[in-house]
């Protein structure tokens, strides 16, 4: 079932990804594939981050240095979060602190990504 959902989700993305331009350098193509890793951990009742989930979310911290590109990768999740209702909104919100990285907006449906510098 989690790799049915796991599959889902990376359609998802890749769909979202191409019918949706973002400003920055950062695409959402690439937000999928470091986000990815992230979907059984999510989705799932379980406790510990993968590494290559927090891998993932270092790397998009990493690509995202300008402005435009933390508002498009915000952008990107925010999309993303709103389509899956069976993610944790309080683990995605979490993630960045237990994989150590510092991102300056939440991942959530609600964010206001135009308010990220």
């Amino acid at each position: 079932m989690v790799g049915k959902v796991v599959l889902v989700v990376a359609i998802y993305f890749l769909v979202v990804a191409g019918l949706h331009a973002v400003e920055g350098e950062v695409t959402c193509d690439q937000v999928v594939s470091n986000m990815t890793p992230c979907v059984t951990y999510l989705t799932s009742s379980g406790d510990s981050v993968p590494s290559d989930c927090c891998s993932g979310v270092n790397s998009l911290n990493n690509a995202a240095t300008t402005t435009a590109d933390k508002q498009a990768a915000c952008k990107c999740l925010e999309q993303s979060a709103s389509q899956l209702s069976d993610i944790d909104l309080e683990k995605a919100r979490s993630l960045p602190g237990k994989c150590g990285v510092n991102l300056p907006y939440d991942i959530s449906p609600t964010t206001d990504c135009s308010t990220i510098q």
